[in-house]
């Protein structure tokens, strides 16, 4: 516990992972997906499919990252990504459906414990988001949210998808804080190595129950939700 009182005394502000961490990407995806699939006439599984997108969508931005060319819009990505996996499923589609589906980002709700335990955590710290989306796309998803954020910074401020480390040192100076005074909270492992490796603390929310994988930059905190980040910390 004396470390957890260590991270209690130094961090002043919690960065939140949106998609995946506070929202229920995958599940309120697949929600979206599956009556639209069933539509089209495929036969496939709906689940499946927003994994496709998903990793489609993750692979394109790190490629648009690596390559530093200049940033390409998360949206502009997502309708990549839904062509794609559209594509490789075999199904005829429009752009307005595409730009339909990833439309629907802007409205995804959170996990059931998120609002009562960001509540919690507000008393002792400064509660941000770092998102890999527009940002005109996490404005337009703040009602949904279930919490009032002191701030949202999208990655557009740096150039770069998370888990560039100007990401993260961008999203410190704007908080006027140093790096290490940050803990980034991700459901992500790539986003925690991101960073860790830029100098914050961080938190693992490990929902699916899967190894973090060997790393020099462990996580400080592995917890399974966000309930228990705010048993810990407040």
């Amino acid at each position: 516990m004396a470390f957890i009182d260590l991270l209690k005394r130094e961090v002043k502000a919690l960065t939140f992972d949106q998609y995946g961490t506070i929202v229920d990407m995958q599940g309120c995806l697949t929600k979206v997906a599956e009556p639209f699939l069933k539509e089209k006439g495929w036969e496939g599984d709906a689940h499946r499919f927003v994994t496709w997108w998903r990793r489609t969508h993750f692979e394109n931005s790190m490629i648009d990252s690596l390559c530093n060319r200049g940033h390409t819009p998360y949206r502009e990505i997502g309708h990549r990504a839904v062509s794609f996996t559209l594509d490789r499923a075999g199904i005829k589609h429009t752009s307005a459906e595409v730009q339909m589906l990833v439309s629907e980002i802007e409205k995804l709700t959170p996990f059931p414990e998120v609002p009562e335990a960001l509540q919690r955590l507000s008393g002792s710290y400064k509660l941000v988001i770092l998102s890999n989306g527009d940002r005109d796309m996490l404005d337009a998803a703040k009602p949904y949210l279930g919490h009032t954020f002191d701030a949202t910074v999208s990655v557009q401020e740096a150039g770069y998808f998370k888990p560039h480390h100007k990401t993260y040192e961008k999203t410190a100076e704007i908080l006027d804080l140093s790096v290490i005074q940050c803990m980034h909270v991700a459901n992500h492992a790539f986003d925690c190595v991101g960073a860790k490796a830029a100098g914050m603390r961080t938190a693992f929310i490990d929902r699916r129950r899967r190894p973090f994988g060997e790393t020099p930059h462990e996580p400080d905190i592995i917890v399974s939700n966000i309930t228990e980040l705010a048993d810990l910390l407040s």
